[in-house]
């Protein structure tokens, strides 16, 4: 038996990059022969789960239409602006909750509520505060991942060891460069990789958003087809939402890599 495969299945053994992926298509390809087997034998009600053909089917004809291409820009552009806000206000809240601890006792309780609150619930509220344009779709997304991230933000920066600042200060440092120059760098590896989480979390809430009052968007195309019991241009909708999802992801880790060659890859 050659090494590699045995420092494959090892306790948190080692694999090629090249192993992994193929590994990954392969699995990916056994789940669909397998689904489509169950459809072929009739275990399963096309109405309830169609075939992967039969999705393929659609979904190629929904781009031949242009339900896909134009839809699929339009929730991109919203995850992207959702997503910018959260982050551009998460990070720097997170960085002060950790930095100083009354920051941290007067919004972590706040934190901790809101982020409890099923976000379908505050659909009724957002369409009161913001009408039914573009605000309220904005806003559901942002809610949906701001408070997630703002704990994921304090709880990278408190893994920043405590021996780093200490030697800052021994040097000096105030604590305005602490705060950028160790606590910000240390941290960074652990923030990108928590961004890729978040960002997979706000596609999670896309259909939350675009049900409200909307003409466009891939939640849009989804749920129409819903009403219309079109559960294979529904899996169509969902498949393509879970690629763009997977392309973003693999693009992030390959930043990630690229960024901070220094760190074990991520797989």
């Amino acid at each position: 038996m050659n090494k590699p495969f045995i420092d494959a299945f090892a306790f948190r053994g080692s694999i090629s990059r090249r192993a992994s992926v193929l590994v990954g298509l392969g699995a990916s390809f056994a789940v669909l022969a397998a689904w489509q087997i169950v459809s072929w034998r009739g275990f399963v009600d096309p109405t309830f789960l169609p075939s992967p053909i039969d999705i393929g089917r659609s979904l190629w004809t929904m781009t031949r239409e242009g339900q896909i291409v134009g839809n699929a820009l339009v929730s991109l552009g919203r995850i992207l602006v959702a997503f910018a806000l959260s982050a551009a206000m998460a990070i720097p809240i997170g960085l002060l909750m950790s930095s100083y601890r009354p920051v941290n006792a007067a919004l972590e309780p706040i934190v901790d509520f809101v982020r409890y609150l099923p976000t379908p619930a505050l659909v009724p509220i957002s369409i009161i505060w913001f009408g039914i344009g573009e605000e309220t779709k904005i806003f559901l997304l942002w809610l949906g991942t701001f408070f997630q991230l703002v704990l994921l933000v304090v709880d990278d920066a408190n893994r920043v060891p405590g021996e780093y600042v200490e030697i800052a200060r021994t040097l000096g440092a105030r604590p305005f460069q602490i705060l950028v120059d160790i606590s910000w760098r240390a941290m960074l590896p652990n923030l990108v990789d928590n961004l890729r989480i978040t960002l997979g979390w706000c596609w999670t809430y896309l259909i939350v958003a675009e049900i409200v009052a909307s003409d466009s968007g891939l939640g849009y195309v989804i749920w129409n087809a819903r009403r219309y019991m079109q559960t294979d241009q529904v899996m169509a909708g969902v498949f393509v939402i879970g690629l763009i999802g997977l392309v973003s992801d693999q693009l992030i880790r390959a930043l990630h890599r690229r960024l901070f060659r220094y760190l074990k890859p991520v797989n």
